[in-house]
């Protein structure tokens, strides 16, 4: 199943990567590759996490404090956002793409 991330999605990935990058030499292409993992796993079972009451996904990452939200639409999964789990829950639902 294709994955999209639309730009604020990709922004929040790219800010995090380079927060971790600047942490550690090597952290933030492990958070890189951790977020990869999940989307494989999302791309395989998109259905497997419940919904949640305002109708998108959500997967926790296991080693860094970040989800990632998703919808199943026409076919294809949509990235939301890559949340930090510290913020407001569902701070991106009223955003703009």
């Amino acid at each position: 199943m294709q994955v999209a991330f639309p730009s604020p999605a990709l922004e929040e990935l790219a800010e995090a990567a380079l927060y971790y990058e600047r942490q550690r030499t090597g952290l933030g292409t492990e958070f890189l590759e951790e977020v990869d993992a999940f989307v494989q796993m999302i791309a395989i079972s998109p259905n497997r996490p419940r919904m949640r009451r305002r109708g998108y996904r959500r997967v926790n990452l296991r080693q860094f404090p970040f989800y990632i939200a998703y919808s199943i639409e026409g076919g294809g999964i949509v990235v939301l956002a890559i949340g930090h789990a510290a913020r407001k829950p569902e701070y991106w639902i009223d955003r703009k793409p």
